[in-house]
């Protein structure tokens, strides 16, 4: 017989049943090809990066809240404890507010001739259609509720949309809405949401009028670059596995990634990178952008821990496809985990990075780290000192049993 038998297992589908669920679906059936690897991420989402209470990031590109994703999976996966932070495009943000307001959007079609929706003052995303007004209404909101003294001042992206997804909220309740937009629930979960490009989007352009009013809000780009790092630092430096989850790529990709070389390449502290990589895009990995750049590719610019490499998946299917499937997967596999709250916890872990930086970072060149060998990491002295010294290296991380699949529902909450 073939050694094969011995390095792989059996492509052997379940045949598919009338009621089967999706997880079963997934595990039976898909087994090649993108199937193959909606699968493995599915496994790596509920085996790994959710184990151990392991912080989970999740990027957001694509107009997934118009198509009603931020209610229908980010929403759970954020009141599961399966999402701890999340970096957002403006756009997503935005269309999500259309949801907790109340607002109403519609399946429509591809098809249709632009001239004439824009005649009868209807805005088509795809097969996507809404009223003008759904705009004008969401524009409002935004600038009705940031003339509040409360955002007066310069603050952080995580800051900016937990008090507007404070609003958010209150007007869920008004309008007897149950979890219908993101921000609310990142409000009421204390989930931390930044945005990568903070002018590039409708709150972005609205807040920028404002500004013209005499507002006073700026956004500290500085604090959410230092902040989302402290984000990983936190989770790296107390034990923990930090893993990124990605939709689509862009900057929010980058964005994310980037906390990895922030930590090592400029602040100096010893790290190696996020332990888990998923990512679900449509973009070409030779093209040189950043959105199709493999987890092998982030490896040399130290955003990914070589050890846990076999373990990242990058899936080629549309967000609007896999973000449902992997959603329903977990949900189904694992249990409810308690809440992290990182928002609550946001000045702490800031201060926490910080002393870390003035005690290691230099204003000259920093010495590049070469050595990444495993008998390297077991004689590094940050492996001990946990939160009090360096960041934690992966070693101990790397030898974390996961959960197996037949036992995570068995886990007590």
């Amino acid at each position: 017989m073939s050694s094969l038998n011995k390095k792989f297992p059996r492509l052997l589908p379940t045949p598919i049943t009338p009621g089967m669920k999706a997880s079963d679906l997934i595990d039976g059936a898909f087994k090649a090809y993108n199937g193959g690897r909606l699968a493995e991420a599915c496994r790596l989402l509920t085996q790994k990066m959710l184990a151990n209470n392991g912080t989970v990031g999740l990027s957001l590109t694509g107009a997934l809240t118009p198509a009603g994703l931020g209610r229908a999976a980010i929403v759970p996966l954020m009141k599961a404890g399966f999402v701890d932070w999340i970096i957002s495009t403006g756009a997503n943000l935005y269309h999500d507010l259309h949801f907790g307001l109340g607002m109403h959007l519609f399946a429509g079609s591809p098809f249709l001739d632009d001239v004439v929706l824009r005649k009868d003052g209807v805005i088509r995303i795809y097969d996507v259609l809404f009223d003008y007004d759904v705009l004008l209404d969401t524009d409002a909101f935004v600038r009705q509720v940031i003339q509040g003294k409360e955002f007066q001042k310069t603050m952080g992206t995580d800051e900016f949309h937990y008090r507007l997804g404070k609003y958010v909220y209150e007007r869920e309740v008004q309008l007897g809405l149950h979890e219908t937009s993101m921000l609310s629930a990142a409000y009421q979960y204390g989930v931390p949401v930044f945005t990568s490009s903070p002018g590039d989007s409708s709150i972005g352009m609205n807040v920028a009028a404002m500004s013209m009013r005499g507002s006073k809000l700026q956004m500290d780009v500085n604090r959410d670059v230092n902040q989302t790092a402290a984000i990983v630092y936190d989770a790296k430096s107390s034990g923990q596995t930090s893993s990124v989850f990605i939709l689509g790529g862009g900057s929010p990709k980058n964005f994310m990634l980037q906390t990895e070389p922030q930590i090592q390449e400029v602040m100096g502290i010893e790290e190696r990178g996020h332990d888990y990589f998923l990512q679900c895009t449509d973009a070409r990995p030779d093209t040189g952008g950043l959105s199709g750049a493999t987890p092998a590719e982030a490896v040399s610019w130290g955003k990914i821990d070589p050890d846990t490499l076999p373990d990242c998946v990058v899936c080629y299917a549309d967000s609007t496809i896999t973000l449902p499937m992997l959603t329903a997967y977990a949900l189904d596999r694992v249990e409810p985990r308690p809440l992290k709250r990182l928002y609550k916890r946001r000045d702490a872990m800031l201060e926490a990075i910080r002393s870390q930086y003035l005690k290691h970072g230099t204003v000259e060149k920093i010495e590049h780290r070469t050595d990444l060998s495993s008998s390297a990491k077991k004689k590094a002295p940050a492996a001990k000192k946990g939160r009090s010294g360096r960041s934690v290296t992966g070693t101990a991380r790397a030898k974390q049993k996961a959960v197996p699949a037949g036992q995570q529902k068995a886990a007590k909450r």
